[in-house]
């Protein structure tokens, strides 16, 4: 498989909700990095236990909206969502020997437009 079919079948693993399954697309020595809280997920058996502990109201489904790749470094734009919480992922991830080495992953959050730029911007649903 090349990155971008990796990091598909990655996803597609992640829409199981069985994130132990979807581990098994992580390398051994797999980090996983969110700047905006400054953590760092080290190995798969914490990326698989940090995802099954996380809060939610149902299933998490994902819905993969753009994937972009460039040899071995791939970015996705991801909507997530377990019904009620509704998020958006966009992650870069570096793809070696079959498997996802790492990932910087940014969960940005919505904010309402400021009023001073009405005049230029139409707002979507």
């Amino acid at each position: 498989m090349d990155a971008k079919e990796v990091v598909r079948a990655f996803w597609t693993a992640m829409a199981s909700n069985d994130f132990v399954a979807a581990s098994q697309h992580l390398s051994p020595d797999f980090e996983g990095i969110w700047p905006q809280s400054g953590e760092v997920i080290t190995g798969r058996a914490n990326f698989a236990a940090i995802n099954t502990a996380y809060p939610a109201s149902g299933l998490w489904r994902f819905t993969l909206k753009r994937i972009i790749a460039d040899g071995v470094e791939v970015v996705t734009d991801v909507d997530v969502t377990d019904g009620t919480v509704r998020a958006t992922a966009v992650t870069f991830h570096s793809v070696a020997g079959g498997l996802i080495r790492r990932q910087v992953e940014y969960w940005p959050d919505p904010f309402p437009a400021p009023p001073w730029r009405a005049d230029w911007v139409s707002i979507q649903p």
